[in-house]
């Protein structure tokens, strides 16, 4: 079963076999890139099989066969050698003892290639030294800059917090003291802290110095120790990936769950409590987005972004540290929270960015008129958004998710979750943009006339102000089902037509209106026949440097449609809420000194605010009557000054319907229709 070159041509295949006869049962171990054991219990004259490796330079460990001590020490360069796609034998050669074998050649590992001629010697390294790398983590401001000494010798002057030394040589089988200090320390009296160690030759360790000096003011004051970490990687045993280690040396942060959210790893790392090591991941040199959890993996603490590929670090092996506290205020305003990224080659750790998710603008409008859909649930996902969204209502300009695919649900009020929904809409709208999406059309199988279905429109060009401080940017929508295509004409200040043509479910676009007083009259497409006449009192409403939207909503034939709501032209402000009627002035006298009627919020439940203005200081009365005539209310306001006015009417002891008001001022009338729901 012997091979002349690799299964993959980005591998070497290695075949390996004991060949030593005075040498007992080894392993052998890789401990530079981490890939651990490759070849366990092998005894003289056996082959281990082929191990195919990525080709990249390696140390290898020859161990007996307990693992723990190590006999010798080599290299292995395939990469520098250039055996990718390449097969070869690694063989134990020679005599762990020339001495009592007529001193013949000493042991070594050597490499046959499939071309034949002389064996390759690996070379050895020495074991009479392990690799480590230090990080300072403690986020104490008394160790904000340390002394580490090991042994007698000063080994790091001035150590600062969030910075690490590279990997560098230390003892191995031998105990030795890695001692901390204060910075600028001339000996080891009186330590901070002392710890001993016994390193295993040619082994990579990572200490992480961790913790509180100096407890008062610290909430938890978790005492400073230096957490090791063995089987350290100087670099990545892929030169594609990029292998990952993460420390959790947060002092006040909960036990955590890192899941990757943006490339769909999900949980990377389960469980990582303060003090812990996660051990490596190799992960593909790509830019994740990674969410710091609680260890039930559902409150997010923060997120970052993971930008490996753009810090190129392909072919690195790096440690992940969580640092600083959650909740600076009760530990003494430290460092905050953040995960930060030390390299092999040392220095100061790198931040990795906190992610914020892009986002685009968003206001959703309720203008179905079917009574199947006066309040309804609207949820984003599987989070309620609006619960008990009335007809005639809007939702503020809110943040919603951009770039990624989102559902909007409509579900009936009071619902608890998107389970076999009234409607659903797929989204992906773009980073900073801004939308209003109207909920407009019937859920109901019967009773209107003509049926136009439920469904969300769309526009993506919204806007939360005017382009121009002294105008009101007005954008017009179609809501109407049973209205016909329609002109709008503007006939007091003379802007003639300003919509043509516009049908049901479309929007004309934002009108830059100059802020004044208007009075529209909505047309048939001809542009001959007058529906209806609404005043837009622009200026009285204060609109100016306001984007409003300006909405047909109701039946022109209630009767045909369950008695629905009657016609209306509305508007919805950026800020939402309840839809502001615009008064209808058809049939109304059109010198009447009452003008700019608007009734709002309407519908009312409790009280509904009447505005006017007045041409002339004259008495005022105003009366209600429902839909048979009857009138039920009535109140003199007395003589009032020319100008704008606003009574309140309480509406709380109307039952649920339409309702006509009319105002009387002097001998002329206006009216406005109110709806009362409860």
């Amino acid at each position: 079963m012997g091979r002349e070159a690799a299964t993959s041509p980005s591998n070497s295949d290695v075949l390996v076999f004991h060949g030593s006869t005075d040498a007992p049962v080894v392993d052998i171990v890789e401990v530079g890139a981490g890939a651990g054991t490759l070849v366990d219990n092998i005894a003289y004259g056996e082959y281990a099989g082929y191990l195919e490796l990525p080709t990249a330079d390696y140390s290898l460990q020859v161990r007996d066969a307990s693992g723990t001590s190590v006999v010798a020490e080599y290299l292995a360069p395939l990469e520098t050698l250039g055996l990718n796609g390449a097969a070869a034998v690694a063989l134990a050669s020679g005599f762990l003892n020339p001495a009592v074998n007529n001193d013949g050649p000493a042991f070594g590992i050597y490499v046959a290639l499939p071309a034949g001629g002389e064996l390759v010697a690996l070379p050895a390294t020495d074991i009479s030294t392990a690799r480590l790398q230090v990080i300072h983590n403690s986020a104490d401001a008394a160790a904000a800059e340390v002394d580490v000494w090991l042994n007698d010798q000063l080994l790091i002057d001035n150590f600062a917090f969030r910075t690490a030394t590279p990997f560098i040589d230390a003892p191995a089988g031998v105990d030795f003291d890695v001692v901390i200090q204060p910075a600028n320390s001339t000996d080891t009296t009186n330590a901070l802290a002392r710890f001993t160690y016994n390193l295993t030759g040619g082994e990579k360790y990572i200490l992480v110095a961790n913790g509180i000096v100096v407890p008062t003011g610290y909430n938890p004051a978790t005492l400073f120790d230096l957490y090791a970490f063995g089987g350290a990687r100087e670099m990545a045993t892929n030169p594609m990936n990029t292998d990952l280690m993460a420390f959790h040396g947060a002092t006040d942060a909960p036990v955590v769950d890192i899941v990757e959210t943006w490339v769909g790893a999900g949980t990377i790392i389960d469980n990582l409590a303060y003090g812990s090591f996660s051990g490596y991941l190799e992960l593909q040199t790509l830019d994740y987005i990674i969410d710091v959890r609680d260890e039930t993996g559902t409150a997010v603490v923060a997120t970052y972004l993971a930008p490996l590929a753009s810090l190129s670090l392909g072919g690195q092996a790096i440690s992940v540290i969580a640092s600083g506290f959650l909740n600076p205020a009760v530990n003494n305003n430290g460092p905050a929270f953040g995960l930060y990224v030390a390299l092999a080659s040392g220095g100061n750790l790198i931040a990795l960015p906190e992610y914020v998710a892009p986002t685009a603008r968003v206001q959703v409008i309720h203008n179905s008129a079917d009574a199947a859909a006066a309040q309804v649930d609207v949820w984003l996902n599987d989070q309620l958004l609006l619960d008990n969204f009335a007809f005639m209502t809007a939702s503020p300009f809110i943040d919603a998710p951009a770039g990624v695919d989102f559902d909007i649900v409509i579900q009936p009020a009071s619902s608890t979750d998107t389970t076999n929904a009234l409607a659903r809409f797929t989204y992906n709208l773009e980073e900073n943009g801004k939308y209003i999406l109207v909920a407009n059309g019937i859920v109901s199988s019967s009773g209107y006339t003509p049926v136009q279905p439920f469904n969300i429109y769309v526009y993506d060009n919204a806007r939360e102000e005017a382009t121009t401080g002294s105008n009101t940017d007005v954008l017009v929508f179609h809501g109407s089902t049973d209205a016909p295509v329609v002109d709008v004409v503007e006939v007091y200040a003379g802007a003639g037509t300003i919509v043509d043509n516009l049908a049901y479910g479309n929007f004309a676009g934002y009108l830059e209106l100059p802020t004044a007083n208007y009075r529209l009259e909505v047309r048939d497409e001809s542009g001959t026949t007058t529906v209806a006449v609404f005043n837009a009192p622009l200026a009285s409403l204060n609109l100016d440097g306001q984007a409003i939207s300006l909405l047909a909503s109701g039946f022109l034939n209630p009767s045909n449609n369950s008695n629905g709501a009657a016609f209306g032209l509305y508007a919805v402000l950026a800020s939402g809420g309840d839809f502001v009627a615009l008064g209808n002035t058809t049939g109304i006298n059109e010198n009447s000194l009452a003008q700019n009627l608007i009734a709002y919020p309407n519908p009312a439940s409790a009280m509904v605010n009447i505005s006017f203005d007045l041409k002339n200081s004259v008495p005022v009365s105003y009366e209600i009557y429902n839909t048979s005539g009857r009138m039920i209310m009535n109140t003199n306001l007395g003589t009032l000054n020319a100008g704008n006015h606003l009574n309140r009417i309480n509406t709380s002891v109307l039952p649920s319907g339409f309702y006509l008001v009319k105002i009387n001022a002097g001998n002329t009338i206006s009216t406005i229709k109110i709806q009362v729901s409860k």
